[in-house]
């Protein structure tokens, strides 16, 4: 039987031999630490209806499907189920704020469709491919969120996706380590462009951004292909416009659609006006009534330590702890700056995947700390130990951990901004 026949009837997919729901289908995956295949049959005993492999030896029965090569088997039948679904597909990639300007996006569609959207982080190779098998007739809409550390990975992504819009939400120095350079961000994440250039229907672009302006002409991108929008005033009526009314903590907005309103927002930073502007031009763009994109985004409230709010009785924290690179750390302690407070902390963690610029990166972060006369400054991580810096450093988040213990801030607003892996979401319950 075809594979697409055996998911038609057996639409649920699993890549984790612990997690195996009565009738799904089995994906034994392989990495360079793990080969599933060795775990298919206990899949199937656990309740998987089929397992696919690619090593035929552990094959004993009918159940088994055996393919040349499981990851491409899941990213040509996710393709397929794409095409035959026939749902709109936004892709949406950049270097910081893909998340959040997702999950925005989908705030404000469900106000009018019926949304299909990346759950969490699943905006790779693998991730893809689930999201969209995971896709039926009764969505109206999608949005994918593509990720990528390395040259032809968005390249990838589009050909199992086939979106039909595409949005890049900036770019800016992250995964220097895979990426090699600035130019080779620019380059990977323009290949959302180029696809939808030669394939799609169009791109919804910051036209603020001179870099993402540059790569939409080099993509060959017709301007009656994008949907551009500003923080800036303009006299240009058919774009969609909006200002930062404040931002201390929660940013609030005035957007024009044609007609002006107001967006009250529970996300923290003025960086994120850019995002929820994205997530005006496309609710707009999809026909949606001003009033609906106001409630979609008003009723958003992030969670996952991303741009959150935290009022703990002790202290009032900013967590944007999932992720952190020079441009979205820069950007958070700029925001921190301009906020009225006389009881001002910071507690940074190291930023990875920087390479040979890892050392000077970290150290402009320092600088920037010292020139905006930051004094109550904690910084974790041993690239930030390296730095030359007068600030309190710890080696990891225990040691962090055991200091806070013994010293607890209080009446404190604290700013908490890491990459992921420094873990410092460890230290919210402490403060």
């Amino acid at each position: 039987m075809d594979l697409y026949q055996i998911f038609l009837e057996h639409p649920i997919i699993t890549t984790d031999s612990r997690n195996c729901p009565d009738g799904s289908i089995f994906f034994a995956l392989k990495g360079d630490k793990f080969n599933a295949n060795k775990f298919a049959y206990e899949a199937l005993e656990k309740g998987c209806s089929y397992a696919v492999i690619d090593e035929a030896e552990y094959a004993t029965d009918s159940r088994f499907i055996v393919v040349k090569d499981v990851l491409k088997a899941l990213q040509d039948l996710a393709n397929q189920h794409r095409k035959n679904v026939g749902v709109k597909i936004i892709g949406i990639t950049g270097t910081n704020g893909k998340t959040t300007t997702k999950e925005l996006i989908a705030s404000v569609l469900q106000e009018k469709y019926k949304v299909h959207f990346t759950k969490g982080n699943l905006n790779n190779h693998i991730g893809v491919p689930l999201t969209l098998l995971q896709l039926t007739s009764e969505h109206q809409l999608a949005i994918i969120e593509m990720g990528a550390n390395h040259p032809g990975e968005i390249k990838t992504l589009c050909e199992i996706a086939e979106p039909d819009f595409g949005i890049i939400t900036n770019v800016g120095k992250a995964h220097l380590e895979g990426f090699g350079s600035f130019e080779g961000v620019k380059q990977t994440k323009a290949e959302l462009y180029d696809y939808i250039s030669a394939n799609g229907k169009g791109i919804f672009i910051n036209n603020d951004n001179e870099s993402l302006k540059e790569m939409a002409k080099s993509a060959k991108i017709h301007e009656d292909k994008q949907v551009a929008y500003s923080l800036k005033a303009n006299d240009d009526l058919t774009m969609v416009t909006g200002m930062i009314s404040s931002s201390d903590p929660f940013l609030n907005m005035q957007c024009q659609t044609g007609t002006v309103f107001d967006i009250n927002t529970h996300l923290v930073g003025a960086y994120n006006a850019e995002n929820i502007l994205a997530a005006v031009t496309i609710g707009h763009f999809f026909g949606l009534k001003n009033t609906q994109i106001k409630h979609g985004i008003e009723t958003y409230k992030p969670l996952n330590n991303r741009s959150q709010f935290i009022d703990s009785g002790k202290n009032k924290l900013i967590v944007d702890a999932y992720n952190a690179n020079p441009t979205s750390m820069l950007a958070a302690i700029n925001n921190f700056a301009e906020m009225q407070s006389n009881n001002k902390m910071l507690i940074l963690g190291d930023m990875f995947e920087l390479g040979n610029q890892s050392e000077i990166e970290h150290q402009n972060i320092v600088n920037v700390l010292e020139e905006k006369k930051f004094h109550n400054v904690l910084l974790v991580g041993t690239a930030f130990m390296n730095t030359n810096n007068n600030f309190k450093t710890f080696n990891d988040v225990d040691d962090l951990t055991t200091y806070i213990s013994n010293n607890c801030p209080a009446n404190n607003i604290i700013l908490i901004k890491g990459s992921r892996s420094v873990q410092l979401e460890k230290i919210i319950s402490l403060l």
